[in-house]
C-alpha cells in the first residue's frame, strides 16, 4: 500500500449508521483512532439527530440530510477547537448518533408504595404501574443525563436508569394535580391524560425526553380505603335512603320474614322514616290529639303501639326494650307511655 493509500484508509470520510436493532437510543460511532477527513460528508438519517462532542464539551447539532463537515457547518467545533482562520487538516472529535422514533410500550411500575396526602382520607399509601411512550428531544441533555458515555445505549438500559425516576415525577406529579384517592383508584384511564402536562415539563428538562402518552393500567389502594369506595358507591347505587329501607321492609313482609329478625338494622337506619312517622302521631306538632296518648303540660308521648308502627317493629320488640332498659317509659297504672324524647335518645344510640 502506498503513503497516500494509508494516510487516506486513517480518514474517515463517510460518517453514518444504520439502525438494525430496533432498541437502541444513541450510539458512539466507533472512530478506531481514525481521524475526520477535512469535507467529510455525515449522513443523518429521518429519526436521528447527530451529536458532535469534542474536548469533552457538547459541540454542533445535525438533524436528518447529508452534511460537509467544513468551517463554516461546524461553527461551535471550531470555536472549541481554535479553528480561527479555517482548518485543512483532519481532526478528532467524538460522534453520537441518536434515535429520535417514538418508542412505544414501556412499562413502569412503583416497588414500593407510593405516599400522598388525600382530602378524604388523610395520608394514603398507592401502588400502580402502566405503560408510556417517549421519543429524545434533547440530545445534549439525554446523552449528559441518561446515556452518559456508552457507546450503545439500549431500551433495557434506560428502563433500568429510568424506572425509578418516572416512578418519582409520576409521584411529584400527583401531589401536584392533588387528585383524590377516589378518583386515582377509579378513574385511572382518564389521570394518564391529566398527568401528561406536569409530567412532561419535569421529563423534558431533567432529562431530555418527551412523554407522549402515560398510561396507568392498574392503581391499587390499601384495604381501608378500597371498603371506603365500595361505601360510597353503594350509597350513590341506594339514592334515597328512607325509600330503600321502606322498600326492603315491605319486601320483607310481603314474602313472610321474621321482622323482628332484623330489628336493630331497623332502628337504626330507619331513624328518618320514624321521625316522619311520629310527626303524623297524636301528640306531634299540628296532629290531633288521641285519647290513647293524651298530652300533659305540651310533652308529646306515645303508646307502645305507636312506637312499634313507627319503628316498623313488633309490640313486643318494644316492650322487650322497655324491660331491658334501652327504652325509657313510665307505667301508669296499666298503661305503659313512651316520650317522644326517650324514643329520639334510644334511636340515637
Amino acid at each position: 500500500m502506498s503513503i497516500l493509500g494509508f494516510i487516506k484508509g486513517e480518514l474517515l470520510e463517510i460518517i453514518e449508521w444504520t439502525d438494525d436493532s430496533r432498541d437502541t437510543l444513541s450510539y458512539r460511532y466507533p472512530d478506531d483512532d481514525k481521524e475526520i477527513k477535512n469535507g467529510a460528508q455525515l449522513i443523518v438519517r429521518e429519526s436521528q439527530q447527530v451529536q458532535f462532542v469534542a474536548a469533552g464539551q457538547y459541540a454542533d447539532l445535525f438533524g436528518p440530510g447529508k452534511h460537509t463537515l467544513k468551517t463554516e457547518n461546524i461553527p461551535v467545533l471550531s470555536t472549541i477547537l481554535g479553528w480561527k482562520y479555517g482548518f485543512d487538516s483532519p481532526f478528532k472529535c467524538d460522534v453520537y448518533f441518536l434515535n429520535t422514533r417514538l418508542f412505544t410500550g414501556n412499562k413502569w411500575g412503583t416497588a414500593n408504595p407510593v405516599m400522598m396526602r388525600d382530602a378524604d382520607f388523610g395520608v394514603v399509601r398507592l401502588r400502580a404501574f402502566g405503560t408510556y411512550d417517549f421519543r429524545i428531544v434533547d440530545p445534549p441533555k439525554f446523552l449528559r443525563e441518561v446515556a452518559g458515555t456508552d457507546q450503545n445505549f439500549r431500551l433495557d438500559e434506560f428502563a433500568d436508569t429510568m424506572r425509578s425516576r418516572i416512578v418519582s415525577v409520576f409521584t411529584e406529579a400527583l401531589a401536584t394535580a392533588k387528585v383524590p384517592a377516589l378518583d386515582v383508584a377509579s378513574r385511572y384511564s382518564e389521570l394518564g391524560d391529566a398527568l401528561l402536562p406536569v409530567i412532561n415539563p419535569a421529563m423534558t428538562s431533567k432529562y431530555g425526553i418527551e412523554i407522549t402518552s402515560f398510561v396507568l393500567e392498574n392503581v391499587s389502594v390499601p384495604p381501608e380505603v378500597e371498603k371506603a369506595i365500595d361505601a360510597r358507591s353503594s350509597m350513590s347505587a341506594v339514592g334515597n335512603l328512607n325509600d330503600y329501607v321502606k322498600f326492603q321492609m315491605g319486601s320483607a313482609m310481603g314474602q313472610g320474614g321474621d321482622a323482628s329478625a332484623a330489628v336493630p338494622a331497623q332502628m337504626a337506619v330507619g331513624f328518618g322514616i320514624a321521625q316522619e312517622m311520629m310527626r303524623g302521631m297524636p301528640g306531634a306538632p299540628g296532629a290531633a290529639p288521641a285519647d290513647s296518648a293524651p298530652a300533659a303540660g305540651g310533652l308529646e308521648v306515645l303508646t307502645p303501639e305507636q312506637a312499634a308502627a313507627a319503628l316498623g317493629v313488633s309490640v313486643e320488640d318494644v316492650m322487650a326494650a322497655i324491660a331491658a332498659g334501652d327504652l325509657k317509659a313510665r307505667k301508669i297504672g296499666n298503661a305503659t307511655r313512651i316520650a317522644k324524647s326517650a324514643l329520639e335518645e334510644f334511636l340515637r344510640g
